[in-house]
């Protein structure tokens, strides 16, 4: 039986790292985790930024198009995704952060 071919004989090459994808709660474009900004609601501290995306707590991602950031302190989208009330002082730091990190020209990703 050593001239069997079985499962492990048909691969080819190491297997394929696996990349977490995660979708934007406004635009719903689907990426790579590390392309977007968790938001993250916790019992203890409310809803805040999460740079690492490690952070206990329900999570959602925004991805870096400054005009979802716009739609997301506007809108509801975040709120529902977080199961929260978002406050005006968070929506004001969520501004502030878009205004930081993402340019307001770049509407379209390429």
């Amino acid at each position: 039986m050593s001239g069997s071919i079985g499962a492990r004989a048909s691969r080819k090459g190491p297997r394929p790292k696996h990349v977490p994808l995660r979708t934007c709660v406004v635009c719903r474009d689907k990426d790579a985790k590390r392309q977007f900004v968790r938001i993250v609601r916790t019992p203890d501290e409310g809803v805040q930024i999460d740079p690492t995306g490690k952070r206990n707590g329900r999570g959602a991602y925004l991805c870096d198009k400054y005009i979802c950031w716009e739609r997301a302190v506007v809108g509801t989208a975040l709120d529902r995704a977080l199961k929260a009330d978002i406050d005006a002082d968070v929506r004001n730091v969520l501004s502030q952060y878009a205004d930081e990190h993402f340019r307001k020209d770049d509407n379209v990703r390429s």
